[in-house]
Formats: C-alpha cells, sequence, structure tokens
C-alpha cells in the first residue's frame, strides 16, 4: 500500500474570485488538500509563514510579486523533516503570479525526492497551472512529477469528487 503526503500552502481573508474580492474562513488550496487526505487517505503538511501575509488582498498580491522578483524564501513556522515514509507527494497550492507561493519553495527545496511520485495541485481564477509543472520538475529533484491538476478557486467547493478521483488514480 502507498503512503501519501499533501504539502500545502493556502490563504483564508480576502481572496479573488471571478472578478470580485470575497473573504473566505478556509483558504481553497485548505480544502483541496483535505479531498485529497480523504480521498487517499494522506498525511498532511501546512506551509505557514513565520511573517503572514497582508490581509488585504492587493496588499498581498504585490508582496508576492516582490517575493518571486527578488527569489524570496519566506522563513516558515514549521519545516518537514524528511519524506523516507511517502510514496507520493501532492503538491497543492495557489497560483500567485503563474507559480506557487515562494514559502512552497522554502520548504521543497529542503527535501530529498529521490524516487517520489510528485502531483501538482493549484488553485486559481484563471491561470490554470501556470508553470507549476515545471518548477516542480526543476526543484524535486530525483522525482517524477505527473500531469497536475488546476481547480478553479471559486469552484473548490464543489470539486471534491473531481479532486478525490484524480487523486486516487495517481498513486502508486
Amino acid at each position: 500500500m502507498s503512503r501519501n503526503l499533501v504539502i500545502y500552502f493556502s490563504r483564508r481573508g480576502q481572496n479573488y474570485f471571478g472578478g470580485k474580492i470575497l473573504s473566505i474562513d478556509k483558504g481553497n488550496s485548505e480544502r483541496i488538500a483535505e479531498y485529497i487526505r480523504d480521498a487517499v487517505d494522506a498525511d498532511v503538511f501546512e506551509i505557514r509563514t513565520i511573517k503572514t501575509y497582508p490581509e488585504d488582498y492587493h496588499a498581498c498580491i504585490e508582496e508576492a510579486k516582490a517575493e518571486l522578483r527578488n527569489n524570496t524564501r519566506p522563513r516558515l513556522e514549521e519545516y518537514l523533516e524528511g519524506l523516507r515514509k511517502y510514496d507520493n507527494i501532492f503538491v497543492v497550492g495557489p497560483c500567485w503570479w503563474g507559480t506557487y507561493p515562494m514559502a512552497m519553495f522554502t520548504q521543497l527545496e529542503d527535501l530529498d525526492f529521490t524516487g517520489k511520485r510528485v502531483m501538482p495541485v493549484m488553485t486559481h481564477e484563471g491561470s490554470g497551472l501556470g508553470t507549476a509543472v515545471r518548477d516542480l520538475k526543476k526543484t524535486c529533484r530525483g522525482a517524477k512529477v505527473v500531469k497536475g491538476l488546476a481547480i478553479q478557486g471559486s469552484r473548490t467547493a464543489e470539486s471534491e469528487q473531481t479532486v478525490a478521483e484524480w487523486a486516487r488514480k495517481n498513486i502508486r
């Protein structure tokens, strides 16, 4: 039986939903991570930064853009020790400026992915997977990165079955 892990970053509070800024109690990527956890009996690791992002959506995306431009690696509250006991790694996060938030790379670059199967998952409002697959192939050295899944953030509440079926199909 395979052993599964979901590594995710998610944003609560103000989020962009098809042209509107709405406040949400649970982040879209967190919801997707829970769907995967339940579908494939996965452990879950949430990436949390020491410095929180601004509550204001527009201020947050400007900070995210600056981090991407400067190739910043935000410090995290906690770091995952290793992946030894896992076969399948789901990497779930929002699409910020075409890729994962830089905090994801802070964690991922510190891990040994040799022999692991990595599944990219992104929530978005029109960008799809962006460059996530390419970026994970570069970052998760030694892993087999499979075709990812993009879920529109404003549709996460009704995407549980789609996510669960995709997750089950991709584990070994």
